[in-house]
C-alpha cells in the first residue's frame, strides 16, 4: 500500500469528535516526517468518507482544509471540537 493510501486510511478511521495533527497522521503511515505529504494529500481528497477536517495543527490550530477553514471550523464544531 503506498503513502497516500495509508494516509487516507489513517484518516478515514478518526473517530467522530476526535482528532489527529498531521504528524501523527504521517506516524502512523508510516513516515514520520512526512507532515507536509499528510496536508498535500488531505488536500487533494474530496472524499466524504474521509474525514480530513479532523486532522489539525500541532500547535492546536485547525490548519487547512480543501472546502476551506470556515467549513473545517464549522464541523468540527458539529462533533463537538472546540479550538
Amino acid at each position: 500500500m503506498n503513502f497516500s493510501k495509508k494516509v487516507l486510511e489513517v484518516v478515514r478511521k478518526i473517530p467522530r469528535g476526535k482528532t489527529l495533527t498531521y504528524k501523527e497522521v504521517a506516524r502512523r503511515a508510516g513516515s514520520p516526517r512526512a507532515c507536509r505529504g499528510v496536508g498535500n494529500i488531505l488536500k487533494k481528497n474530496f472524499d466524504p468518507k474521509i474525514p480530513c477536517h479532523r486532522v489539525i495543527r500541532s500547535d492546536g490550530k485547525p490548519g487547512g482544509y480543501n472546502r476551506g477553514r470556515r467549513a473545517k471550523m464549522r464541523l468540527l464544531k458539529k462533533e463537538g471540537i472546540l479550538l
